[in-house]
């Protein structure tokens, strides 16, 4: 069963770019989003806030390649360290604040909330992360576990809410169940539902597997990618960078594959980077019925 939630957010200066308060209804939890340029404002106008525990997010985007990065943290007093932040740091232009409206956080608590939050932001691999070291996972009665447990499912939740997805899995589908009590045509159904979508590249000798999310195109671990690619191609850079990241690396026998998933924001972005050449890459991912994305679409919108 799905939770729906109510979240309302506060545009101090009645704009997007500036500060914003954000709460989810009926919990404890509060969050700040603040530009680097107006951080004293947060004091002045939210000094409540701020000036307790709780853990921040610093997020900024390298110089060379503009990807972005994120520094997470926690502090018995969040303003203290963030004043200390703005001296210190070069990198970042925004900053996330998550603290409690009842002031029940200990240090215990805001240590094992930055330790899973630096765990899952290395899983995902959305966002360069800033921390040199993880961590240890700060030992918790289990009572205050599960508390916190569900405080980092409305931490990932508004931080989505408020433009940053570092906390959330690429790959966030239901997969189809193996079961003979589906008949053949439901199962035909079921697999052509674009949020649920499975599908395969089969070209040139190429295969590749990957998942259609809301997001994008999320590619598999061992898909295949071809050696050569075309000069001066549209995601050529993208592709380099890949490799460098190690996304895209050697198997023993020499051949290019993807040692790890990697999320796409267009099925064509995945294609080009697979072939090593620009193509419709709604026409060359299909699923497993032989059906390409695009016939997937025209069948549903008829």
């Amino acid at each position: 069963m799905i939770l729906r939630k109510s979240i309302r957010i506060y545009l101090k200066e009645g704009s997007v770019t500036g500060i914003k308060f954000a709460e989810l209804v009926n919990h404890t939890i509060q969050s700040l989003s603040c530009p680097r340029t107006k951080i004293s404002d947060l004091n002045k106008h939210f000094s409540i806030a701020i000036n307790t525990q709780g853990v921040y997010f610093l997020i900024g985007y390298e110089q060379d390649t503009l990807k972005p990065m994120v520094y997470i943290g926690e502090a018995e007093n969040v303003w203290d360290r963030l004043k200390n932040h703005d001296l210190k740091k070069d990198f970042w232009n925004e900053v996330i604040v998550f603290t409690s409206k009842d002031d029940n956080l200990t240090k215990s608590h805001i240590k094992y909330l930055e330790s899973r939050i630096v765990e899952i932001a290395r899983q995902t691999e959305r966002y360069r992360l800033k921390n040199g070291n993880s961590p240890n996972l700060n030992r918790l009665p289990l009572p205050d576990r599960d508390a916190m447990e569900e405080f980092l499912t409305n931490i990932k939740l508004l931080t989505g809410t408020l433009g940053h997805k570092f906390l959330e899995n690429p790959i966030s589908v239901k997969h189809i169940p193996e079961t003979t009590e589906l008949i053949d045509e439901t199962k035909e159904k079921l697999s052509d539902k674009k949020d649920e979508l499975e599908l395969n590249l089969n070209v040139s000798g190429i295969t590749a597997k990957a998942i259609q999310t809301n997001e994008g195109l999320v590619v598999l671990e061992n898909s295949e990618v071809a050696d050569n690619p075309t000069k001066n191609y549209g995601y050529g850079a993208l592709r380099e960078s890949l490799i460098e990241e190690g996304f895209i690396t050697k198997n023993p026998n020499g051949k290019l594959y993807f040692s790890k998933k990697h999320l796409f924001s267009s099925p064509s972005a995945a294609a080009a980077v697979i072939l090593g050449y620009s193509v419709n890459g709604r026409n060359v991912w299909k699923n497993e019925n032989g059906k390409s994305i695009k016939e997937i679409e025209q069948n549903e919108i008829k």
